[in-house]
């Protein structure tokens, strides 16, 4: 079945930097795009970055555009977020995940900046 693991999280003053992790399994992970996506307390879910099957036209929200880089390591299966110049407002538990596809969520990573 389609499992994603998450890592890298953790308590990070504002300005700083953090680098998440996300190895998938349970599917032909080099075929399809994935998706970064956040959760802040109290708030919905929302799509943070978006790296293609095919490498190129990577997204990324407006709120983390410039700050934040999405990549992917098809031999490890594997999709990063290096994330610079935390705010505040970036505080939330970050997944990983396949978009559009109706797939279970992995237990996530806990990002707190605070100061």
């Amino acid at each position: 079945q389609v499992k994603f693991v998450e890592s890298g999280g953790g308590l990070v003053q504002p300005g700083g930097s953090l680098g998440l992790s996300c190895v998938a399994s349970g599917f032909m992970f080099r075929y399809y795009d994935m998706s970064w996506y956040r959760q802040a307390p109290g708030k919905q879910r929302e799509v943070v970055a978006t790296a293609p099957a095919g490498g190129l036209s990577t997204f990324y929200a407006d709120s983390v555009k410039g700050r934040f880089t999405i990549s992917r390591d098809n031999a490890k299966n594997a999709v990063y977020l290096q994330m610079n110049g935390l705010k505040p407002e970036d505080t939330a538990a970050y997944f990983c995940a396949r978009p559009g596809y109706q797939d279970p969520w992995g237990q996530g990573t806990q990002v707190i900046v605070s100061s």
